[in-house]
């Protein structure tokens, strides 16, 4: 389907309302679930903020005015609105549109973004600046309830409101981020809805015991004293306004001419200013209304659940799912922990077989790691399921509250390594970097589905300080797996002492089809599956290097810092031989499936074996 520009010129946007936009959004609508459900990426969020966003084009001039957009996951609109809907075909794809707002894509886009909560922090930054520079726009962080519910954004709430810096923060509330949220401040943006339909009932109410006379005055003074008024008491000043932000709610999000009368009155107030809009998430998609959770982000549809090798598997998500309810059913001191993503992490059916034992602590990676240390104080044995891209947003409180107290707190890191589609911002390729080098940390990575079930099983009831699991966004490879687990290395693969490569979880069957392809050319190989990256056997690894003419380390991380890095630098007179560390280099890596991106990095078989071959021959 072709995107009408016409209906997008800025003449049209600037004089649309109500009245005459239905044939503009419907066709947004339209074209966002053909494309998105095609190519895959965020959908609910997106169809939920259609009249939202073409009401912020018609009052505010972009690009000159700065809009940052929180996460960025709702900036689908805002790409169709500045010229960039032909590229849609081309969304989450290598070398195509980002899913998410990008500086060099369009000067449209002020600011990258893809993480949660930073959106006002990096608006006021700018309109900071604007005032120090003598500029004249309008500067407007656009964040949901969801990630409101961050630390951070509270920060720059707090400061915003303190500076009286010239802001906007347009706070759409549709009581979601990816799943439900949680928490006091959601509760709270509960009850300032309920207030807005009290005010239209308290006002019909008393219209109608005014055309009663004194009995009706008898009633009004009578209803004063009521629980109901004394608890719109309690709400009627928002907690923006104790911060010291103008508070401008709560605006219909589907209604252009009331939320155009609330941005200009906006635009017009001096100091910082928040607009409360409410909006319908998955809007105009029954499937998308009915389970918003569900659609915030989709696969495509050519996606036929098979992993590289082209095997139907589990994924490890959905085995560390189920390994929890089963394990939490035989150890009564297991509980799980996470930020806003327990559906992400698998543990949906934990949280409904356990919920007195499952906290969802909203996005709040920070406090989620330190009330983990908390419970693991009082003998709970505390699961922190966490994407490796959120994860390193914790990294003081894993050093400090975890690490340096060495309490048996286990971090589930799902999504590691490249994740593919979502980019730069949700790559998870420097956890290994961030943990390797704090004390007490045990890093475990599994190669494959039995692996992963025993390597569960130590980390919980064998270990006794912090324990990290790292697993990939990928369907678990089924390897016969006789042994116990084991932390020493496991020889997989042996054909001779030539080379060494030392193989770091998802990389086995890589690393030992590399390892076939050399033995063809007459090398000998032998492949170790790297179970335990932290700590490695200095012993075990003198004797896996002792005879070798060349150690290769292979990993899904960043070559800096990394496991291969941290495992070399254990290992000592190794002159003899060459080493290579292969891994990400020092570098963002883009978007583009897992596929694409092992073989742009140069992660496949054959070219690590090209690799192999030039060091041989220098």
């Amino acid at each position: 389907m072709k995107f009408k520009e016409e209906l997008i010129s800025d003449k049209n946007l600037k004089n649309i309302n109500n009245s005459n936009a239905k044939e503009l959004t419907d066709e947004i609508r339209n074209f966002l679930i053909e494309n998105v459900m095609k190519n895959g990426g965020h959908l609910a969020s997106n169809l939920g903020v259609v009249e939202l966003t073409i009401a912020l084009h018609k009052v505010f001039d972009f690009p000159n005015d700065k809009i940052i957009f929180d996460v960025g996951h709702q900036c689908y609109v805002h790409k169709i609105l500045t010229g960039r809907a032909d590229k849609f075909n081309t969304l989450r794809k290598l070398n195509g549109l980002s899913g998410f707002p990008k500086v060099e894509e369009s000067n449209f886009d002020c600011f990258n973004t893809g993480h949660a909560s930073t959106s006002i922090s990096a608006a006021l930054g700018i309109a900071k600046a604007r005032d120090i520079n003598k500029e004249n726009f309008e500067v407007i962080a656009f964040i949901g309830d969801g990630a409101l519910s961050g630390g951070m954004a509270f920060e720059a709430l707090n400061d915003a409101g303190a500076s009286k810096t010239k802001l906007i923060v347009v706070l759409n509330d549709n009581e979601m981020s990816i799943n439900q949220n949680v928490g006091g401040l959601s509760s709270h943006l509960s009850m300032l809805r309920l207030g807005k339909k009290y005010i239209s009932a308290k006002s019909h109410l008393h219209r109608f015991l005014d055309k009663m006379g004194g009995f009706g005055n008898k009633i009004t003074k009578l209803i004063k004293f009521t629980k109901d008024l004394i608890k719109f008491a309690a709400i009627e000043v928002p907690l923006f306004e104790e911060l010291g932000m103008t508070y401008i709610g709560i605006i219909d999000g589907h209604n252009i001419d009331e939320l155009t009368e609330a941005f200009i009155k906006a635009k017009n107030t001096p100091g910082p200013v928040l607009v409360h809009t409410f909006t319908h998430k998955g809007k105009g998609y029954r499937p998308a209304e009915d389970n918003p959770d569900v659609y915030h982000g989709v696969s495509p549809k050519s996606d036929n659940n098979i992993d590289s090798s082209g095997n139907q598997g589990t994924s490890y998500t959905n085995i560390f799912g189920k390994y929890m309810q089963n394990k939490a059913g035989e150890n009564d001191k297991l509980v799980a922990i996470t930020a806003a993503m327990g559906k992400g992490c698998g543990l949906d059916g934990f949280s409904q077989k356990y919920p007195e034992r499952f906290f969802d602590v909203g996005i709040a990676e920070q406090h989620a790691t330190t009330f983990s240390a908390g419970l693991a104080t009082r003998g709970l044995i505390p699961v922190f399921a966490v994407y490796s891209t959120f994860f390193q947003r914790s990294y003081d409180q894993i050093l400090h509250d975890v690490c340096l107290q060495n309490l048996h707190v286990v971090f589930a890191i799902d999504r590691a390594g490249v994740v593919g589609e979502d980019g730069e911002t949700h790559q998870g390729i420097f956890d290994l970097s961030y943990l390797t080098h704090i004390p007490n940390i045990k890093i475990l990575a599994p190669s494959c589905e039995n692996e992963f079930i025993h390597m569960l099983d130590y980390a919980i009831d064998e270990c006794n300080g912090p324990v990290a699991v790292r697993y990939p966004k990928s369907y678990a490879p089924k390897r016969e797996y006789r042994e116990p687990f084991s932390c020493n290395p496991e020889l997989v693969y042996n054909t001779g002492d030539d080379i060494v490569i030392l193989s770091v979880g998802r990389m086995l069957e890589c690393s030992v089809e590399a390892s076939k392809l050399l033995n063809r050319s007459n090398f000998g190989v032998k492949v170790y599956n790297v179970r335990c990256i932290k700590p490695f056997n200095k012993e075990r690894a003198l004797n896996i290097s002792a005879k070798t003419r060349m150690i290769v380390t292979i990993e899904d991380n960043v070559i800096t810092g990394g496991a291969g890095q941290y495992i070399t630098s254990v290992l000592e007179n190794i002159s003899h031989c060459i080493v290579i560390n292969l891994g990400f280099d020092d570098c963002f890596v883009c978007q583009g499936t897992q596929e694409q991106l092992f073989e742009r990095y140069n992660l496949t078989a054959d070219k690590i074996v090209l690799r192999i071959k030039e060091e041989f021959g220098k």
